[in-house]
């Protein structure tokens, strides 16, 4: 059973767009998934216009790839790394913790997860 940032059960982040690294609806991870995709972010324009401007188009959809293209207020896992980039240069979108895969706290400390809390 797939864990969160709290050590209890993984929340599914969402399913309309489908996210996660194995198209599930969960920001799980395995040995595979090199991007670390376990951050589930509501995403916003300000974070689109950054992670575009760093040469990561989350936008267009590329459908070979199940991938819808993001709008603001979807749901999404981002790669860890990207949502910390993000985070320090002042763009980084609001996290769902409770669909937030405990391995992001290898990369991420929990008080900077807590401080970007999403707000139901």
């Amino acid at each position: 059973m797939a864990k969160n940032i709290f050590g209890e059960e993984l929340e599914m982040c969402c399913n309309n767009p489908m996210t996660g690294f194995f198209r599930d609806g969960f920001c799980k991870t395995g040995p595979q998934d090199l991007g670390t995709h376990t951050v589930c972010a509501v995403i916003t324009q300000e974070f689109l216009e950054y992670t575009l401007s760093m040469g990561n188009d989350l936008i267009t959809p590329i459908p070979e790839y199940l991938f819808p293209g993001l709008k603001p207020g979807d749901r999404w896992c981002l790669c860890a790394l990207r949502w910390l980039e993000a985070y320090r240069a002042g763009k980084a979108p609001a996290v769902v913790l409770e669909a937030t895969h405990e391995k992001t706290l290898e990369i991420i400390p929990m008080n900077i997860l807590v401080g970007f809390a999403y707000q139901r």
